[in-house]
């Protein structure tokens, strides 16, 4: 495809994957992978332990990553600092929807960067109003409020929706309350926190922020069941991607927006992870033709290239926030505007929807078989985007993820025997059943 970063590589690439299949799983990683080109010369196997260990020695312990050290990276693929190859099946938690280095993201990063990368929200600059106009058309809303992280937009969201219940709904003052799902990741800010029912991101993180209702994820009834006067918004992720890539029960999100829309409550849909035709669809919300209120939207909405996030709804809801009461200096700068607007030309040709829908079913199908001859217990998902559930044997979601990095694939688990798939939309069909095939071969062999 034109737009696919690394085509030229990657064409080598599925060539030797493809003659790859046969090799033995302690040489897949060195031999089996892509050559990379103009790759570094290897320097001597401590290098990564090396690496390790200094990074270790200056950072706070937030992160548990795999042991590789990655230096360059272009569309599927990531070269380490040993020159291995690996295809990452992860991609950035979706920041990378569209690969490494995509070439139409860089050229216009490389083109901003020549001009200017930030004024504050202190003045105008010229790319602001384009962005804001074709985000708010590429989701059918009026108005954009830019951020720059995931949280931040969640942290804006609640702002805002407490914000329009008491000045448009009349909640009375301090009594406004957010119903959530069981199992939701939003972030890790003290107020999102305070609605998560993760043990490891609330510990003694109290004391919290009050005013939510948390209910099981997928159950409508007991979200009619919760809402009330004061409820002034309803906030969920359509597919849950930390809880390990949940697909609420078909009819949910448009029972949601029923219920919502009957009792002048705000539906907010999470896309932070599933937006950006992840799902096969440019948004999750589109697979029941579901409009929410508000969208939260990030990661791919980067590139890969600067963080960019927003806040996107009506004039009617986020016209309730005034000039001082919420903003960011980052927010909207002019390095951001132009990679996003490059990402949104990108997904108005509806090509990374049909080949995430298109590979995703191949992915799924795999699957499946997977499943069938007993190597996985179960998997679930929606376009290019899948967490299966490993079998006790293999000890952990985290052991399956070190077997498969020495076979040249990178993935993450999630709540203990779960790994997610979330390959970059660009990669190829022949990459993917590489890829895939090496998850088979982990799976046949038990810890």
């Amino acid at each position: 495809m034109s737009t696919t970063a690394g085509t030229a590589a990657t064409a080598t690439a599925s060539t030797t994957a493809t003659a790859s299949t046969t090799a033995t799983a302690a040489t897949t990683a060195a031999t089996d992978a892509p050559d990379a080109p103009d790759a570094p010369d290897a320097p001597d196997a401590s290098a990564t332990v090396r690496a390790v260990q200094a990074a270790e020695a200056h950072t706070a312990h937030t992160y548990h990553p795999l042991p590789v050290v990655i230096a360059s990276a272009e569309g599927a693929w990531t070269t380490d600092i040993e020159g291995r190859r690996h295809l990452d099946l992860l991609a950035g938690y979706s920041a990378l929807n569209f690969g490494h280095r995509n070439p139409r993201l860089i050229d216009a990063a490389k083109a901003q960067l020549d001009r200017i990368t930030l004024t504050s929200r202190a003045f105008h600059h010229d790319r602001f109003a384009a962005f804001c106009a074709q985000l708010a058309e590429l989701c059918g809303m009026e108005t954009v409020l830019p951020m720059n992280t995931g949280a931040e937009v969640v942290e804006t969201a609640v702002k805002v929706a407490r914000k329009w219940g008491y000045q448009v709904k009349g909640v009375p003052a301090g009594r406004a309350r957010v119903v959530v799902a069981g199992g939701n990741f939003h972030g890790r800010t003290t107020t999102v926190v305070s609605f998560s029912s993760d043990p490891d991101a609330r510990a003694d993180f109290g004391p919290f922020t009050p005013g939510f209702d948390t209910v099981p994820f997928g159950d409508a009834a007991a979200l009619e069941a919760v809402l009330g006067d004061d409820t002034v918004a309803v906030l969920l992720e359509p597919v849950q991607g930390e809880a390990g890539v949940r697909v609420p029960p078909p009819g949910y999100l448009a029972r949601v927006r029923e219920l919502t829309a009957a009792r002048d409550i705000l539906f907010i849909a999470d896309e932070i992870q599933s937006g950006l035709a992840r799902t096969g669809r440019t948004f999750a919300c589109d697979h029941e033709q579901v409009t929410p209120d508000m969208y939260l939207l990030g990661k791919a909405l980067g590139g890969g290239i600067v963080p960019v996030s927003a806040v996107v709804s009506s004039r009617a809801v986020l016209g309730v926030l005034r000039p001082g009461q919420h903003g960011s200096t980052f927010g909207g700068n002019p390095l951001a505007c132009a990679v996003a607007l490059e990402v949104i030309a990108m997904l108005r040709t509806g090509e990374f929807q049909r080949r995430s829908a298109e590979l995703g079913a191949r992915m799924h199908s795999r699957l499946h078989e997977m499943t069938e001859a007993g190597l996985i217990e179960d998997s679930r998902g929606r376009g290019l985007w899948a967490g299966i559930d490993v079998p006790p044997s293999h000890g952990s979601g985290s052991a399956v993820a070190r077997r498969l990095l020495e076979r040249g694939v990178l993935v993450k688990d999630t709540h203990g025997t779960t790994i997610r798939l979330a390959p970059p939309l660009v990669i190829e069909e022949s990459d993917l059943d590489w890829g895939l095939d090496r998850l088979a071969e982990t799976l046949k062999r038990p810890a």
